[in-house]
């Protein structure tokens, strides 16, 4: 996250449309102590003083303003040596609410999240594909399977609910396996007017790999910084980059698409990192075999028993994705690449180790390689981007890009 400080007399960063006016600088400056409660845990009001610059007296109205807001709670006092003991102060899980949903290509999920990022309850659905009125109806029932779940005054401090989606899903129809025609809804619905229709609270949109790299963002443990390329192993691969700590969407909101990168196969065939690192991509090997694929979807926190489809596939996927690496480091030059997905842990990790192994025997003379490691959201990333939308708006300074 992006974390600035603005002074009285000074204009508000252009990034945060927030106005110059007394109001707007309260409000950027109550964002600015939420984005370091966030990225610290607990703080005290002198260290956020001392960490901020401003003064003790104005971080204790804040303090006060976000303490009555029910946003953050009082830690036990912590004594010194001298003076008065100073009173941590932490965010409040129950100070505000967000839903993510994420519509993919095989799954959608809905997901309730509270202040502190921390999932309260999921709603999923596997399907062959997704169509709009499908995917209308299962939104619908199942926020109303969460605002049953809640105590009202709970689901009144839903602050919003973002959307994390392929664009173009209807490209997608012959690589999801669906009907022709099957998926030609998605070219006329606009799934957050739609959405919005049925709830009482904002609704914003994001690229669903974006939003995947935007939870590594904000709830990334410890949260991500610096210029990253991103990965996201899912139904098909997908990517977003990061530069300074935030989002970076380019003019479309599009940037990071590494899932359409041209990469040589492991037989020197050029092909797009889609058909190489792609859930799709085992599953086709799978089907090959007779093997049953239902686990790839309804089981990722474990395959079981990996077979030899699984082994090929994994090193299939860390050539292409090292290629992937290594040409977009020869345009940004990313400190660090991140890989994620709807994989077990174990596998992930093999993929992560085989992808570094692979990404420094290419040739890269001229570029310094990142660093490649795994993400620390894991399968849940894409919902929780969607859901951090909303937060970022409303809670943090400048680590998001929605339109």
């Amino acid at each position: 996250m992006e974390i600035g400080l603005q002074r009285e007399g000074e204009e508000a960063p252009p990034r945060q449309n927030l106005g110059t006016n007394q109001s707007g600088m309260r409000d950027y400056n109550e964002r600015l102590v939420l984005s370091l409660l966030r990225r610290n845990g607990s703080l005290a009001k002198t260290e956020i003083a001392r960490m901020t610059g401003l003064s003790a007296q104005t971080v204790s109205v804040i303090m006060r303003r976000l303490e009555a807001e029910e946003l953050l709670v009082r830690g036990d006092p912590q004594r010194g040596k001298v003076g008065q003991p100073s009173i941590p102060m932490s965010l409040n899980p129950d100070g505000a609410f967000f839903l993510g949903l994420k519509i993919g290509r095989r799954s959608s999920e809905l997901a309730l999240i509270d202040f502190c990022g921390t999932i309260r309850r999921t709603c999923r659905h596997s399907y062959a594909y997704p169509t709009p009125a499908e995917t209308i109806r299962l939104v619908t029932a199942d926020m109303d399977e969460i605002a049953g779940s809640l105590a009202p005054r709970d689901w009144e401090r839903v602050a919003g609910l973002g959307i994390a989606i392929p664009f173009q899903l209807w490209n997608w129809a012959d690589a999801a396996g669906a009907p022709p025609g099957a998926m030609d809804g998605w070219r006329e619905v606009d799934i957050r007017a739609a959405v919005a229709e049925k709830c009482p609270f904002p609704v914003y949109l994001q690229n669903d790999a974006t939003s995947a790299c935007g939870a590594e963002l904000v709830f990334g443990d410890p949260p991500a910084r610096g210029d990253f390329v991103y990965l996201y192993l899912g139904a098909f691969v997908g990517g977003g980059v990061a530069l300074g700590g935030r989002l970076f969407g380019g003019r479309t909101g599009n940037a990071g698409a590494l899932g359409s990168m041209p990469v040589p196969d492991r037989n020197g065939k050029t092909r797009q990192l889609i058909d190489v690192a792609s859930l799709s991509a085992l599953e086709k090997r799978l089907l090959a075999s007779g093997r049953d694929t239902t686990h790839l979807w309804v089981s990722p926190d474990d395959w079981g028993a990996q077979g030899p489809e699984e082994s090929a596939w994994i090193e299939e996927a860390a050539h292409g994705l090292a290629h992937a690496i290594l040409a977009a480091s020869a345009v940004i030059d990313f400190q660090t690449a991140v890989i994620d997905g709807w994989l077990p842990l174990s596998v992930r990790a093999g993929i992560v180790e085989r992808t570094a192994h692979r990404l420094a025997g290419l040739d890269s003379e001229g570029i310094a390689l990142p660093a490649v490691r795994e993400g620390t959201v894991g399968r849940h990333a894409r919902a929780l981007g969607g859901a951090s939308l909303p937060l970022a708006d409303r809670f943090l300074v400048g680590a998001q890009s929605a339109f």
